[in-house]
């Protein structure tokens, strides 16, 4: 399977929104560890939790994305086995004697098949997600607070874009 061009923007749109992001969750970790040095750790557990944490958002972004695209692959097949059939019958797929108001049939295995992938990869995804932030709660090598904030940041991002019309 290749990579179409639009998951590879979107991923690097996300992967570096959060990058950058979590740059900033850790230069305020650096601030208030300089206001507050007894309430608010900075060193390098902070640093490894935000830089594994950034790789689980944008990992899990990843794997949505590559997810959406193989589905979206399935509907182009049935899509291609639709036209393939109009033609055999001899219903125009397009153009001016096309019936405008000819409902396009979906398969109903292909649409289960869909369903039951984006199910799959969801479960498994915040599975994932769940593990990083278990062990960044229970390893005392890790910094909760910085492995977990990065996390939110993808569904940050997608929401500003799509609050401003991109």
């Amino acid at each position: 399977m290749t990579l179409q061009p639009a998951v590879k923007k979107e991923t690097a749109y996300v992967g570096t929104g959060t990058a950058l992001a979590t740059v900033g969750m850790l230069i305020v970790f650096a601030l208030l560890h300089g206001i507050m040095p007894q309430s608010v750790p900075f060193g390098v557990r902070e640093i490894i939790s935000g830089i594994i944490g950034c790789a689980a958002a944008a990992g899990n972004f990843f794997m949505m994305a590559v997810t959406v695209q193989k589905i979206a692959e399935l509907g182009a097949q049935n899509a291609a086995a639709n036209a393939a059939a109009a033609a055999k019958e001899g219903v125009p797929e397009e153009g001016a004697d096309a019936d405008p108001d000819r409902e396009i049939p979906v398969d109903p295995a292909i649409s289960e098949r869909s369903r039951q992938m984006m199910k799959v990869s969801y479960r498994n995804r915040m599975l994932l997600q769940l593990v990083w932030v278990l062990l960044a709660f229970a390893l005392p090598i890790f910094n909760g607070a910085a492995g977990v904030i990065p996390l939110f940041i993808p569904s940050l991002l997608i929401k500003a874009r799509g609050t401003m019309g991109r």
